[in-house]
């Protein structure tokens, strides 16, 4: 070895060295940095005071100056780390709080959704007359509109018919009379009542307005845009609200605002003098708005009951693509802009419209651990803005000519929410006024993943999916049951995937797939996963994956009752699902959709509908007896499938594993865990209802099933 050689040796050793220590050097001064980023708590009280300081003995009263003075730490010190702590008690929320990226890292934490209370509702200072033997009068001298009036921390009912009933049905009673000719003539005023009606079919519903009688008697209608599927208001499931007249039992009131006058029958049993009376004022309760440039970071909401916000059901709408909704893009917590932002261990009860909405572009948003019930519209939402789509069209018959769509795969630009979590969530009786609302909804998103919540009691889907742009969604050990309640044609789980391959004409969207057969997928790049969790449906389908749902993978379900759809679409597969009292429903199927349906346990035999092909695969499955196995093997299809008794281990305690003599393990079915399904967190758990255990019904009444 010449000195030359060892000369570079020695130089290239002290490099390293070098080298080394300065990274070395640089990981202690970024820990040493993380280390003295200061801490700041900031505490509110309903004791608390104007211009106080906000420490925990010198609390400030309103959450609004203690984000103001927030504001103030972080303008001269951008790495503080700020928490605002909510001391138990009532808060007033009468214009939304704002956050923007100048308190990134922002904390608001309360001591416990039972202590902290931001509420939309303001008391009403009231000196009561009598009207009549039931009902009472009184001015009010707020000039703010309430659309919601509550008492004694109840809500109660706007004067309406038919009256409430809570097991009447679609908005808990409905009458074909609401707005006939002789009960429009009945009210002296009815201007400004409201019709509440579903469309035809059942397809989620409408509100209207009325703004005068024509000189025929009948209604002058206003609004009607909440649906994609515009129709006139189905002629039976109609209820119609906030008329004086119809004020005729406990609980309902009247506000007439030309007048200002409240009109109020008490719940029996109530103290009109003593009670305290409020009215809701507010839309929403907490807004994050950054954007993709400066987004809102690292700011997380926990520990907070959410009550009393206004409905919505008549702001202005914009429809969800092709999917048969449109949506307010308002919600009582809305997030825009934002990264890594987290919403959990909070309760959010009686809002009238959405509860929580992902808007836009929204990066790893946690929304976990939450109780919501008793609100209007969609709980959990995750909706994207449709610049980010490539030719989109918005309505069931619209759609961009082939030869002047843009053709490039995937999303267009990232106004998309992506890579976001709804989990550990107990949602129950949403959708209280507007019935094209779900558990979890989802539109031109990539990467959700909705796992371990449990959804029921619901108008219409549990979790919904209105389109394919762009996939990667995982649907995991959900309990989703007691869906489609109020509606029609849907499923506990529902999707619809009317992307750019999708045409209203099937003979159009046939020679477009031929001639592309990849083309399902330019929109749905990434396939949906739904798997582990367990769906009942009693009035449709436990999953149904409506027009043109596409790339979807269907593995370890229980199904409680209703089966499972595939309409039209491509690249689905479907497998080692247990089907409970139903089967398999392929509608509407192309020739080349390259299905698979395999190693499934089905009480039914198949029920298809207009098929040009019968996929990729349908075999090793196990039917309920001979005769459904042989009707299917007609097609050329079932070859190797069996038929018999599956032999569940306890499906009365709702474990629908099977044992090891089952035929089904014969085929290739593999149990899956039966105790993981629905929300996890232990006091939400508690509160929880499970689905009830359906009768299982012999083979010989599953074989000529009509088709739902």
């Amino acid at each position: 070895m010449n000195l030359t050689s060892v000369h570079n040796k020695k130089w290239k050793n002290h490099l390293i060295s070098a080298c080394f220590f300065f990274v070395l050097l640089l990981s202690l001064l970024l820990i040493i940095e993380g280390c003295h980023k200061p801490a700041i708590d900031l505490y509110v009280s309903p004791t608390g005071e104007k211009g106080n300081s906000g420490q925990k003995d010198n609390p400030l009263a309103d959450i609004h100056e203690t984000i103001k003075l927030a504001e103030q730490y972080k303008s001269t010190d951008t790495h503080a780390v700020i928490t605002i702590n909510i001391l138990p008690g009532d808060y007033r929320i009468t214009q939304p709080i704002l956050i923007t990226p100048n308190l990134n890292g922002l904390k608001i934490i309360g001591t416990g959704q039972s202590k902290v209370r931001l509420k939309g509702s303001v008391p009403l200072d009231l000196t009561w007359k009598k009207s009549n033997s039931n009902i009472f009068v009184a001015d009010v001298q707020m000039k703010q509109n309430f659309d919601q009036l509550v008492a004694n921390d109840q809500p109660q009912i706007l004067a309406r018919y038919p009256n409430y009933d809570e097991d009447g049905g679609c908005w808990q009673g409905y009458a074909a009379d609401a707005l006939s000719i002789e009960r429009l003539a009945s009210w002296k005023k009815p201007k400004g009542a409201i019709l509440h009606a579903l469309r035809k079919g059942r397809w989620g519903g409408f509100h209207y307005e009325v703004i005068g009688v024509d000189e025929k008697g009948e209604a002058i209608l206003t609004k009607g845009h909440q649906n994609n599927r515009p129709h006139a208001p189905h002629p039976e499931y109609r209820m119609v609200e906030n008329v004086l007249e119809e004020l005729d039992s406990p609980g309902e009131w009247y506000f007439d605002a030309d007048t200002q006058k409240l009109y109020f029958w008490p719940p029996d049993g109530l103290n009109i003098h003593t009670t305290k009376i409020e009215g809701v004022v507010s839309k929403n309760f907490i807004e994050l708005k950054g954007d993709l440039d400066n987004p809102v970071r690292d700011v997380s909401i926990q520990g907070i009951k959410f009550e009393y916000a206004q409905r919505t059901m008549m702001e202005a709408y914009e429809p969800l693509l092709r999917s048969d909704w449109t949506m307010y893009r308002g919600a009582a917590v809305f997030l825009e802009g934002t990264e890594n932002c987290e919403i959990s261990d909070c309760e959010f009860a009686n809002l009238g419209g959405n509860v929580i909405l992902v808007s836009g572009y929204n990066e790893q948003t946690k929304i976990s651990g939450n109780h919501i019930h008793n609100c209007g519209a969609s709980a959990v939402s995750f909706v994207g803005d449709p610049s980010a789509v490539r030719s989109p069209s918005f309505q069931y018959q619209k759609f961009v000519p082939l030869a002047a769509m843009d053709t490039l795969r995937g999303p267009k630009n990232d106004l998309y929410p992506r890579n976001c979590v709804a989990e550990n969530n107990l949602i129950h009786r949403i959708g209280r006024v507007e019935k094209q609302t779900a558990g979890v909804q989802i539109s031109m998103a990539m990467k959700i993943t909705v796992s371990h919540n449990t959804i029921y009691d619901v108008p219409r889907a549990g979790i919904n999916i209105g389109d394919g742009t762009w996939g990667g969604h995982i649907i995991e050990y959900n309990d989703v049951f007691n869906t489609v309640l109020e509606t029609g044609d849907h499923g506990a789980f529902n999707s619809w995937g009317r992307d750019r391959f999708w045409h209203p004409k099937r003979n159009t969207m046939d020679s477009i797939t031929t001639a592309n057969p990849d083309m399902p997928n330019w929109d749905a790049i990434h396939t949906t996963i739904i798997r582990n969790n367990r769906f009942r449906c009693d009035h449709g389908w436990d999953i149904d994956l409506d027009d043109g749902s596409s790339n979807y993978h269907i593995y370890n379900n229980l199904c409680l009752n209703g089966g499972i759809k595939l309409r039209e679409g491509f690249y689905r597969v479907v497998e080692n699902n247990i089907m409970v009292n139903d089967g398999f429903h392929p509608h509407v199927w192309f020739a080349n959709g390259e299905d698979v349906f395999r190693r499934n346990i089905v009480q039914a035999g198949h029920r298809d509908v207009r098929l040009n092909g019968w996929g990729k695969e349908l075999d090793y499955n196990l039917f309920p007896n001979e005769e459904s196995l042989l009707k299917a093997r007609i097609y050329n299809i079932e070859t190797n499938s069996l038929y018999g008794e599956p032999i569940f281990n306890d499906p009365n305690k709702l474990d629908y594993s099977v044992s090891e003599n089952s035929p089904a393990r014969k085929l290739g079915f593999v149990n899956f865990p039966m105790d993981q399904f629905g929300v996890q967190k232990s006091s939400l758990k508690a509160l929880a209802k499970t689905p009830e255990v359906p009768a299982i019904k012999k083979s010989e009444l599953l074989l000529n099933v009509n088709v739902k």
